[in-house]
């Protein structure tokens, strides 16, 4: 029925911003959200980034808002790069109305903002934390709000928003109409909508069948040593066009994008520790194909959306399946095809299967690529740039040097030694090999969850005693345990990961009663 846009009864200005943005016709996300937004119905869309929500929302706060002299639509995203990213394709739709939109967030002049902020906006994007500053300030009046749109409500809440969002939300008049998109529907996302919006409609896409179809998945057997090694195998092999890597650690971006770069290749990297200003030159960068390779965390890519993505690598495996779809979701956009890569290590291997239950996906098993198929590779980048060079003509300064030596020699003699010359700079001896991982069920390790830590005088010794004891196994098949203020991570075999649960949980350790869950793994 919404095949296309005019088919939402939309204004000449948004329909003809709309087709200034290169829209052609709605994407399934746009055509079911639209329609009852525009009705003024409160709306809970399932949907992720690069399946066209923001455009979703956009469209009708657009068509519906009015200028006025303080912001009558806010929307709330989980981090810079997205408010940004929001603010922007707002502004292209609203800009034959002459709807203003500014982003604040946090890691630029708050002065800066406070300024936009007077002068007159219409509507704002803002992060929580940001928001609160200046609700707080008394910068940003919420009194005249109309529209609240949470974005990626589910990171919201993943990175600790939660509170920041429901002290907004009761400052927002209570007459406003409510959208919340998100790619999962967590218990307290569920709470939320239940408090604060009036009878939602609930609209949403299957996300794999969108996703993932368009998508070829494949995951390596590598030991962890060996993860470097065989990436560049990968790049060297697959010359992809842009590639995107995720790594868990700020450290492991940083370690991963500087060996990289020591070896040549054209990679940068973008994390919550760098600058703005560096985030935002890596991203102009990375768009423009100045670097091919960007190296990022999860919550750094958020809200990136770059249609020539043409490898997703996932250096670490993502700690969830939500995690999973939103990384890979970053290649095979606009309808064009594209490869998410894994790399998995032994203790990892059940975990890429839950991954796949939970997503409902098959991720087919590769082999690594040989020392011959990157010395192919590599010859055939050296014949591709032979060509570039002859059919621009650089070669022709040269030509009088083969006039010299062609006295002496053959020209095919002459075209062979340089050859020689140009190959033996392919130093395959130092490609190093890459042993094979060991996926023996002894070495399949669950990661637990424990609500103890050091704030509860807790020791690693502790911990090996209780679970030891209470669920009757030796300790030393215990593995890494990890403590924090609050809580522990424990790693047991799998085989016995439910055993210890149900031992353990509930128990009492140091006084106190604890609760032990399989870890859900949250981003960083």
């Amino acid at each position: 029925m919404y095949k296309r846009f005019y088919n939402f009864n939309l204004s000449d200005e948004v329909l003809n911003a709309v087709s200034e943005m290169g829209f052609e016709q709605p994407t399934p996300i746009q055509e079911i959200a639209i329609p009852p937004a525009m009705e003024g119905l409160d709306i809970i869309g399932q949907a992720q980034t690069g399946t066209g929500k923001t455009a979703a929302f956009g469209i009708p706060i657009i068509e519906k808002g009015r200028r006025g002299k303080t912001p009558y639509a806010i929307i709330l995203a989980p981090t810079r790069e997205l408010a940004v990213q929001v603010a922007q394709e707002l502004n292209k739709l609203g800009k034959n109305k002459g709807i203003l939109t500014v982003p604040i967030y946090g890691g630029q002049s708050i002065d800066r903002q406070i300024t936009s902020l007077r002068k007159g906006v219409d509507i704002v994007v803002g992060t929580p934390g940001r928001v609160i500053d200046h609700m707080r300030r008394k910068t940003l009046v919420l009194k005249n709000i109309k529209f609240l749109i949470l974005d990626e409500a589910d990171e919201m809440l993943n990175m600790g928003f939660i509170d920041d969002i429901e002290s907004i939300l009761k400052e927002i008049p209570s007459d406003r109409q409510t959208m919340l998109f998100s790619a999962t529907m967590p218990k307290e996302i569920v709470r939320i909508a239940a408090k604060y919006m009036n009878n939602p409609k609930r609209v949403s896409v299957d996300v794999n069948s969108i996703i993932l179809p368009k998508i070829k998945q494949v995951f390596y057997e590598v030991r962890n040593e060996d993860k470097i090694k065989a990436l560049t195998r990968l790049l060297d092999v697959e010359e992809p066009t842009l590639t995107l890597i995720f790594c868990h650690t700020k450290t492991e971006v940083d370690e991963v994008s500087v060996k990289l770069q020591q070896m040549g290749y054209y990679a940068g990297a973008i994390h919550g520790d760098f600058t703005q200003s560096h985030r935002d030159e890596m991203m102009y960068k990375f768009r423009k194909g100045d670097i091919d390779i960007l190296v990022a965390t999860d919550v750094a890519a958020r809200g990136l959306d770059i249609t020539d993505v043409s490898h997703v690598i996932n250096y670490s495996i993502p700690q969830n399946p939500d995690s999973y779809i939103h990384r890979i979701g970053r290649t095979g956009r606009m309808g064009k095809s594209g490869i998410a890569i894994t790399f998995v290590t032994p203790r990892e291997f059940r975990q890429l299967r839950q991954i796949e239950l939970s997503a409902k996906t098959k991720i087919n098993k590769g082999k690594l690529p040989t020392l011959d198929d990157v010395k192919k590779a590599r010859k055939q980048e050296i014949l591709s740039e032979i060509d570039h060079v002859i059919e621009n003509k650089k070669h022709t300064e040269y030509i009088s040097l083969v006039e010299e030596l062609s006295d002496r020699y053959s020209l095919y003699d002459l075209a062979a030694s340089a050859m020689s010359l140009v190959f033996s700079t392919i130093e395959i001896d130092e490609i190093e090999e890459i042993g094979k991982p060991d996926f023996s069920s002894k070495n399949n390790y669950a990661k637990l969850f424990m609500t103890i830590g050091r704030n509860d005088k807790i020791k690693v010794g502790d911990i090996v005693k209780s679970i030891a004891s209470g669920a009757n196994i030796p300790g030393k098949k215990i593995g890494n345990i990890k403590l924090f203020d609050k809580f522990s991570y424990v790693e047991v075999p799998y085989d016995l990961a439910e055993k210890v649960i149900s031992s353990i949980d509930n128990a009492v350790i140091h006084g106190r009663k604890i609760r032990i869950q399989l870890a859900k793994g949250k981003k960083r």
